[in-house]
């Protein structure tokens, strides 16, 4: 399977690349958004993931902010229900071994 990946600069110039983990465009403000990682982890452990907006049809615009609570809970509940899948998959394939 492919990676889907893109690179960008952070605040220092320095380059920094980031795996996609999904992307969707709300069906309440038409806005598309862009869920990705860079695998680094946080302090419990967890993968570090970030969102944002962007614009599917220019890939050289810049990724915008997710400005709004309701934006996050929407991107939260589906990352929430992806891991669930994931938990899901992999305890049914432990089952079969």
């Amino acid at each position: 399977m492919k990676k889907n990946t893109f690179t960008m600069l952070d605040e220092k110039g320095q380059e920094h690349t980031y795996d996609v983990l999904f992307t969707f465009e709300s069906e309440e403000n038409g806005n598309n958004y862009i869920v990705y990682t860079d695998n680094s982890l946080d302090e419990n452990g967890n993968i570090v993931v970030y969102a944002s907006t962007y614009d599917p049809t220019n890939p050289q615009s810049r990724l915008g902010a997710v400005e709004t609570e309701q934006e996050w809970k929407v991107i939260e509940t589906i990352l929430e229900t992806l891991q669930e899948e994931v938990r899901n998959k992999m305890n049914g394939e432990n089952n079969e071994q």
